[in-house]
C-alpha cells in the first residue's frame, strides 16, 4: 500500500526521469511534484489526469485511487470509519439516482 504521492515517485525513478521533466510535462514547479511524491501537497483530478497520461497509466484507476485517498483523508483519524464510509456509500447512491434523473 502506497499513497497517491509514493506511486508517482516510484513511477517516475523506475524510467529515472528527474523530478525537472515530468514537473515541466504537468507545467508545476519541481518544488510542488517534489511536495506531492513527499505526501505534503494533494492533487486534483485534472493534474491525476496529467500524470496518467504522461507515465501511460489507465486513467479510471488512477482517479479511483485518488478519489480514494482523498476520502481516507478525511477520515483516517475518526473512530467510525465503517458507519461514515457506510453512509457515504448510500449518499452517493441517493445522489446519482436524484441527479442523474436531470439532464
Amino acid at each position: 500500500m502506497k499513497l497517491f504521492g509514493e506511486h508517482i515517485r516510484d513511477l517516475r525513478e523506475k524510467q529515472e526521469l528527474p523530478l525537472r521533466k515530468v514537473a515541466a510535462y504537468l507545467d508545476i514547479d519541481t518544488s510542488i511534484l517534489s511536495k506531492i511524491e513527499r505526501g505534503e501537497r494533494v492533487v486534483n483530478s485534472e493534474l491525476v489526469s496529467e500524470i496518467s497520461k504522461f507515465f501511460g497509466l489507465d486513467e479510471k484507476k488512477m482517479l479511483t485511487e485518488y478519489l480514494g485517498e482523498e476520502v481516507a483523508r478525511k477520515i483516517y483519524l475518526s473512530s467510525n470509519v465503517s458507519q461514515i464510509l457506510k453512509v457515504a456509500e448510500e449518499k452517493a447512491g441517493y445522489m446519482k439516482s436524484r441527479f442523474s434523473k436531470k439532464g
